[in-house]
């Protein structure tokens, strides 16, 4: 089973890229962040076309939402308001095998990395305490995975020494993600494959005129995995290529295969 999960900054304005995507990768899952589309309007048609015929959306309009799309079983389990504010940023479903899949988006965190200067930072650290709290009780085989917004490694960002005081790579922001990743013993899937200190990015800015030129990137899409599950996992790769696609997101696929 192959499971995708990307950041695709509005599904309706990129569906193209996403079918291009979904016909050359053929992801039994695919997890959508950042769909920007109440549940109504989701372009469900094109994903059924292609075989997609479980749609589960979490939406709301113009920001934020979440979506899986599959092509095997799935039953919608739970959607939890990590953010205490009803924002649309998570959705989970249970796969034909009992494991549960849950897909989240993380709040960016605005620009300056102070809770007392900048009320968005505090909320993505809260938002992350409430996933640690959350994380601590599980007990069940699990898939984390989404636009976590945190490059924690020194080679998850294109400089660690200029990105230490920026929103994604703080040092709160890294001890925070630490303590979520020990909080159920996850397996991070993408260093279990491709092991520091190996570059490894996910989202490159809009603002470069040639994003692969400057490579100035930073990985902030994760796939994590229980134990068990992490067992099971034996492939993983970053779909760089698709940065360079037709109206492109600013982040590219990850996909993980499992042998279950």
């Amino acid at each position: 089973m192959k499971i995708a999960s990307w950041n695709i900054n509005s599904v309706r304005f990129r569906i193209e890229i996403v079918e291009q995507f979904l016909r050359e990768e053929a992801p039994d899952i695919l997890c959508l962040q950042e769909t920007k589309v109440i549940d109504g309007d989701f372009p469900e048609g094109p994903f059924r076309a292609l075989g997609y015929g479980h749609v589960i959306k979490h939406g709301q309009r113009m920001h934020h939402g979440v979506a899986i799309i599959a092509r095997v079983p799935v039953v919608e389990d739970d959607r939890f308001d990590w953010q205490a504010n009803g924002e649309a940023r998570h959705v989970g479903v249970r796969l034909p095998n009992g494991v549960r899949l849950e897909n989240v988006y993380v709040p960016a965190g605005g620009d300056v990395p102070d809770r007392e200067v900048n009320p968005k930072f505090g909320q993505k650290l809260d938002f992350l305490e409430r996933m640690i709290a959350w994380s601590e009780g599980l007990g069940v085989p699990s898939i984390l995975t989404g636009d976590f917004n945190v490059a924690p490694l020194e080679s998850d960002v294109w400089s660690h020494k200029q990105l230490l005081d920026v929103v994604s790579h703080t040092p709160i922001e890294v001890e925070t993600l630490g303590r979520l990743q020990a909080a159920n013993d996850w397996v991070d899937l993408g260093r279990h494959f491709i092991p520091a200190p190996a570059r490894y990015y996910s989202w490159w800015s809009y603002r470069a005129k040639d994003w692969a030129a400057s490579d100035r990137g930073r990985r902030l899409d994760h796939m994590w995995a229980s134990r068990d599950v992490a067992a099971k996992a034996v492939s993983h790769k970053v779909c760089e290529p698709c940065r360079s696609w037709l109206k492109p997101s600013d982040h590219v696929p990850i996909v993980t295969e499992f042998d279950f």
